[in-house]
Order: C-alpha cells, then sequence, then structure tokens
C-alpha cells in the first residue's frame, strides 16, 4: 500500500503540477501554429500540432524529474537508463505512425490519427514512469483536441483549395480572362494554372487550383459549369497538403 501512496504524495503531485503547466504552454502554442496551418487550408492543422506540440514536451518535461519517477521508489537505487526505452517506443511508434497517413487524390489524411498515436505512446511513457496525473491530463488533453478541434477548425475562418480540370474541344477554347470571371463571380480566385492537350490533339484541358474562403460556393460553380455548352467534362476536387 505504502507503494502505492508514493504515486500520489506530495512530491509527486507537485512535479505532476509542473509537468500540467508545461503541457497547457504546449497547447497554447501547438493551437497557436496549427490554427495558421489550417488557416492556410494545410492538412496538418490545429490538431496535428497541438498533439506533436504536447508529446514533445511531455517527453522533454518528465526529464527534469528523474528522482520523482516510479513514485520516488527508485530515487536511490541502480536502474537501467529509461530514456532509451523511451527512445525505442518513439521511434517504433513513428513507423506505425506513419502507415496510416494516406494520399487520396489531391488529399492527404491520417495526420491526426498519426499524431494520436504518438501521443497514445507518450501517455503510456507517462504512465510506466509514475507520473498519473500528468498523464490523465494529457489523455484529456489528447481527446479535447481530436473530438472538439475539429469543429473548432470548421469555424474559424481558413482558406480552402480546390482542384478543377475543364476539358474543351480544341476549336472552342475560352480565355484565361474568361474562365477567371467566371469561376470569380462564386467567390473563387485562380491560384495557378496547367494545361493539358490530350484526345488525339482533339481536346484541350485547363488544370486550376483555386483559392476560397467560402467553401459553400462549391456547388453553385459545378452547377454553373455543368449548363455551359462548350465544355465537354470537368471535376472538382477539394484539396489539402
Amino acid at each position: 500500500m505504502d507503494s502505492l501512496l508514493a504515486y500520489w504524495s506530495p512530491q509527486e503531485l507537485i512535479a505532476n503540477g509542473m509537468i500540467l503547466l508545461h503541457l497547457v504552454g504546449a497547447l497554447i502554442v501547438g493551437i497557436a501554429i496549427g490554427y495558421e496551418r489550417t488557416y492556410h487550408g494545410r492538412a496538418a492543422g490545429m490538431r496535428t500540432y497541438a498533439l506533436v506540440c504536447i508529446a514533445s514536451t511531455a517527453l522533454t518535461v518528465v526529464n527534469a524529474y528523474p528522482d520523482r519517477w516510479y513514485g520516488g521508489l527508485a530515487a536511490n537505487t541502480i536502474m537501467a537508463d529509461a530514456t532509451r526505452v523511451i527512445q525505442g517506443i518513439m521511434t517504433g511508434i513513428g513507423f506505425l505512425g506513419a502507415g496510416v497517413i494516406m494520399k487520396e487524390g489531391f488529399t492527404v489524411r491520417g495526420l491526426s490519427t498519426a499524431a494520436s498515436i504518438w501521443m497514445t505512446a507518450v501517455i503510456g511513457v507517462l504512465i510506466g514512469i509514475g507520473f498519473y496525473g500528468a498523464a490523465l491530463f494529457a489523455a484529456f488533453l489528447a481527446v479535447s483536441i481530436m473530438s472538439g478541434f475539429r469543429w473548432l477548425e470548421l469555424l474559424l475562418p481558413h482558406q480552402h483549395w480546390i482542384h478543377l480540370s475543364l476539358t474543351y474541344r480544341r476549336e472552342h477554347i475560352p480565355s484565361e480572362a474568361q474562365i477567371c470571371t467566371q469561376v470569380g463571380e462564386h467567390g473563387f480566385v485562380v491560384a495557378d494554372w496547367s494545361y493539358e492537350l490530350s484526345g488525339d490533339g482533339q481536346k484541350f484541358e485547363y488544370h486550376l487550383v483555386l483559392q476560397t474562403l467560402h467553401a459553400g460556393n462549391l456547388n453553385q460553380l459545378a452547377e454553373n459549369l455543368a449548363r455551359s455548352p462548350e465544355l465537354v467534362g470537368f471535376r472538382l476536387s477539394p484539396a489539402k497538403n
């Protein structure tokens, strides 16, 4: 019983409290940096940056309290270097996290899942060395970030990137100015262009990257394009990278 109580001793709680303060600071920094990425429509946004920042902070700050590891019971005993074990765990989890990141078309998926796997491993390390208070708080932050920040990212203003492919018959190719005007009527700005000649030289394709703050106009743009008689085909694909 004394061994179990050692994990909740006043000295242990003080160490946990200091770790919690560091984790809160990491959360704030992760949110600030992640929102900049979210605003510009990148796949790695607030959730990914917050989780990575918290996890990195947790692994760093625990090294300031080696005498409080394992409830302080191992402070006066000879023990193996636990930091080597932590390094091995993080390396292995890194490979596991990379396996869940996938690229589908123009969109990258799985970054937040990979970050959450890494964060879970960090929480496991905190539990392993006896910082139960910090581990519980880190778990609470992780769940809150994964469940709540998705809605926060949607509510906050941010840029949306759209890939648009337009296919015309070679004898009916509109100018770039006409296309810019057409998409501009729905709140889109052309950020990049590329061109392709296909169908044995009979079809000409514009490949555009569009940027907007109002993704809700995507349906209106699609309906407008569908009514264009000179347009042979088109493809609209929301993208994050």
